[in-house]
């Protein structure tokens, strides 16, 4: 049977990533649990207990092997998995996606773009091609994406969404601001992002902060 891990711990993961990826890239070649601990804010005893759901990875005495250690994080993760990734949505947020986030890097290909707009359809964004709505599943089917991202207007993100799960897509990105409507919830797993969540949370402790004082 599977260990099931925690949400928090799966949320901790690309941070861990990222730092040892940074250490990685500045030439470090081994880092104790208390260092790696005291650059994100957490205790050593945190990050053996997150990483020993997953194996045994550092030597006491020693610490963790940076490279070893990265290479781990990044199969945990999926990075060398091959997924594949489309966009819905290729307005300001979809086409901003497109030209600046390196999903390369994160393990991911970009294959396509999905728009109604007939000035956008046929073209290509940063070498993205960009495909009509209405060959939404043909090109499912042909490209075979694991996962959807979602910038699309309000109105229609449900529609869309339950059209690339009804296609086969398991995973969706969604950047809409909403909380889908799926007919079939059990069939994806749904990652949403909200910037306005982030923004209210930095207004609040803005605000607490100033009350104390």
């Amino acid at each position: 049977m599977k260990r099931k891990i925690s949400n928090a711990v799966i949320r901790r993961l690309p941070r861990y990533y990222r730092h040892v990826d940074d250490l990685h890239y500045n030439g470090e070649v081994r880092i104790s649990s208390s260092a790696l601990g005291n650059s994100m804010g957490l205790t050593a005893s945190q990050i053996r207990q997150d990483l020993s759901c997953f194996g045994e990875f550092g030597q006491q005495g020693y610490g963790y092997d940076v490279e070893k250690l990265r290479a781990a994080l990044a199969n945990i993760l999926g990075m060398n998995s091959g997924y594949k990734a489309i966009i819905l949505g290729v307005g300001n947020l979809g086409s901003a996606l497109i030209q600046n986030f390196y999903f390369s890097h994160n393990g991911f290909e970009l294959v396509a773009a999905f728009d109604v707009n007939p000035s956008m359809v046929g073209t290509r964004v940063a070498g993205t091609p960009i495909y009509h709505m209405d060959d939404l599943e043909s090109e499912v089917d042909r490209l075979k994406p694991d996962v959807g991202i979602l910038t699309t207007p309000r109105s229609v993100v449900s529609k869309a969404a339950n059209r690339l799960v009804a296609a086969g897509v398991a995973g969706l990105w969604n950047f809409t601001n909403v909380e889908l409507k799926l007919i079939h919830p059990e069939k994806v797993i749904v990652e949403n992002v909200h910037f306005a969540d982030s923004l209210l949370a930095l207004s609040f402790m803005l605000t607490t902060r100033e009350n104390r004082t």
